[in-house]
């Protein structure tokens, strides 16, 4: 099967995601056929690295063959099964392990199967937890420039200008407060003073704070300093505020510890996880919370009481499979250790973007790398012009507007980080 049929075929039944579909009238779609190692390939052969890990999901490689072994042997023996009332053994082992890895005081794990559904599990489950309180906090705060997801709950916490214009009559109510300006402590001490003015202000209203740790993924990969983590954990703690903390992009790695609350030495009140989860492999999502926020909800039968929440495939046995052998990868082979090698290098490579004119800066926390262009505006689409380059010649960067990131799987070499932003470089440096 050639592109071009496979092409056309998608775009007479798809509407693909994040797409104008009209652009493909223009823009070459690429049917891929195969994908190994950092590579997909398409059906004419041509490979291109993935250098956004598939949306920032796939963690050790496509067709990885531990994942997939551990997939297989899964498969023979229960592909899923209801949650309430059942259980199997991949999702309490993952469980235990995801109690024992993350951040002190969280104790149980309650599933979804994507990132926007995680985080309306938590919204929904701090505002119940209030209110099985006695309390009615309806509020939610979020940070300037946030994103959340795209569900209505996720929607409404996030702060994307064309999302909440063009959706705002559905949306719930919440209040976004400011994101530390830059990387330095003294924009994380101004940012959380401003929360906690809020605080004093509205605290009775507010159910929970919602963050992006260090890093805002959609919102241009905006970084900050782990200080502000610090603080607002503080200030959480003194106002009876819930903090969330949604680490579906920077958890499992990305920011230079397994999670990003470890760089601040903080434990949330609840932690989104999905994405890097499985690998890459299989939609699962996981917020885990504390044994005081669960104690909340236990009681003879109450119906208003208990936490109204549920999917059909809540807890996937092949899901968990794919997490469990993906966090096996994680104990066995020393990764952290060696993504800070590698995010090192790419630190050094990334500094030869600054000899360009139209670079305006260049940040980075871990295997998150940012140039940040200047000069252009929107309706330049200068990022469909860095992507059509590097399609090109043989790389997959899918910018966020003048914003080229770099977030490649763990298993990548130098020498492919040398190619991957050699082409980005001469990308930039031809517009």
């Amino acid at each position: 099967m050639k592109n071009n049929e496979l092409k056309n075929r998608d775009l007479d039944v798809l509407w693909h995601p994040c797409t104008q579909m009209k652009d493909h009238e223009t823009l070459p779609l690429i049917p891929i056929k195969k994908a190994h190692g950092i590579y997909l390939e398409d059906f004419e052969g041509n490979r291109y690295i993935d250098a956004i890990s598939s949306w920032w999901v796939n963690m050790f490689g496509h067709t990885n063959a531990y994942i997939n072994t551990k997939i297989k042997e899964q498969l023979d023996t229960l592909e899923h099964v209801i949650l309430a009332g059942f259980t199997h053994e991949p999702v309490v082992k993952l469980s235990e392990r995801l109690v024992k890895l993350t951040p002190a005081n969280l104790q149980k794990c309650f599933y979804a199967d994507n990132g926007s559904s995680a985080v309306e599990v938590a919204l929904k489950m701090s505002y119940h937890a209030h209110y099985n309180d006695g309390k009615k906090k309806s509020l939610f705060v979020s940070l300037s420039n946030s994103y959340h997801g795209e569900t209505i709950g996720a929607l409404s916490v996030g702060d994307v200008e064309l999302y909440k214009e063009t959706y705002e009559p559905l949306l719930l109510q919440t209040i976004q407060t400011p994101v530390p300006i830059d990387m330095s402590e003294a924009a994380a001490l101004e940012a959380a003073k401003e929360f906690e003015r809020l605080c004093e202000q509205r605290a009775k209203e507010i159910s929970a704070i919602i963050v992006e740790p260090l890093i805002q993924g959609a919102g241009y990969m905006h970084m900050y300093d782990a200080k502000y983590l610090v603080l607002i954990r503080e200030i959480c703690t003194k106002y009876d505020v819930h903090l969330i903390a949604d680490e579906v992009m920077v958890g499992f790695g990305r920011t230079g510890e397994l999670f990003a609350c470890e760089k601040a030495g903080i434990s949330p009140d609840f932690l989104v996880l999905s994405k890097g989860l499985t690998g890459g492999y299989l939609p699962l999502s996981v917020v885990l919370t504390s044994n005081e926020i669960y104690a909340k909800f236990y009681c003879d039968y109450n119906e208003h009481k208990a936490f109204l929440h549920s999917h059909s495939y809540t807890g996937n046995a092949l899901a968990c499979a794919a997490a469990n052998a993906t966090l096996d990868i994680f104990e066995n082979e020393n990764v952290i250790e060696k993504n800070r090698v590698l995010s090192e290098y790419m630190s050094q490579k990334l500094q030869k973007f600054t000899t360009l004119s139209n670079v305006e800066k260049i940040r980075q926390t871990g295997m998150v790398a940012v140039v940040e262009l200047k000069g252009y505006d929107a309706k330049q689409r200068i990022g469909l012009k860095v992507y059509e380059y590097g399609l090109r010649h043989g790389v997959l960067l899918r910018p966020l507007g003048s914003v080229i990131y770099f977030m490649p799987p763990y298993i990548i070499t130098k020498e492919e980080i040398d190619i991957m932003m050699d082409v980005a470089y001469e990308a930039v440096k031809n517009l």
